[in-house]
């Protein structure tokens, strides 16, 4: 038996534009608007602002989080949580795809320990892990007040860029791994996560923006069209 084949096998995912086909945080603005919380207008403008510069790489995560966050962190944890589930049921659940469910499923089947690792924040991201039937999930952590409800600040550091490696890195360093005694795979669409893919063992360019299609074409790493491929 191969050494690679003896490595625990760590199959890594991306969130939003991988797994479902659109922006998780985007679309939960989206949807704060239909519910009232926000000024359409402002709001609106605002939140494709920060998504163009996301798209650019240019996101200041902290000004994003405290602009996203606004309308929970004021609401309250029960009417939020309530809100939560009705953006579940009526946007999310309708954009998971067969697909991307049957391709972690077949990692959990192989005794693959799954992880989603996303930029978004906790509170939009973990009821989709949990849609998905992963229990680990690494994305933006959120500070909480005195109350035990989110302020609206970072708590540590954004899960973005180079910080899902380091974020990484704790998370193996925590369960006595590290890259070197792991099988790893990473699938994502995004040149942000350019460091992450750079580290594992199989980069997977999935829906791949054109600038990552054309770069992993360039370095001979795997493209995976998930939305459009029988998977």
């Amino acid at each position: 038996m191969s050494l690679a084949a003896q490595r625990p096998r760590l199959a890594l995912f991306d969130l939003d534009h991988t797994l479902i086909p659109m922006d998780s945080d985007h679309g939960w603005g989206e949807f704060a608007i239909a519910m009232g919380w926000c000024d359409r207008t402002e709001f609106g403008r605002r939140n494709d602002e920060f998504f163009a510069h996301y798209q650019a790489g240019t996101l200041n995560v902290q000004d994003y989080v405290r602009f996203a966050t606004e309308a929970i962190v004021q609401r309250g944890e029960q009417a939020a949580i309530a809100a939560h589930e009705r953006f579940m049921q009526t946007v999310i659940h309708p954009a998971i795809k067969p697909q991307a469910v049957a391709l972690v499923q077949s990692h959990l089947r192989a005794g693959d320990v799954v992880v989603i690792t996303s930029a978004t924040n906790e509170f939009v991201t973990r009821p989709i892990a949990a849609a998905f039937g992963v229990e680990h999930l690494l994305s933006t952590e959120l500070e909480r007040g005195a109350d035990g409800w989110f302020t609206g600040e970072v708590k540590g550091l954004p899960n973005m860029r180079e910080g899902k490696v380091t974020r990484m890195d704790a998370w193996l360093a925590a369960r006595g791994l590290s890259w070197d005694t792991v099988e790893s795979t990473f699938y994502s669409d995004s040149m942000n996560d350019v460091p992450l893919l750079e580290r594992v063992n199989h980069p997977v360019a999935t829906n791949p923006e054109p600038r990552l299609r054309a770069l992993a074409q360039e370095r001979g790493w795997r493209v995976l069209d998930l939305f459009t491929e029988n998977t």
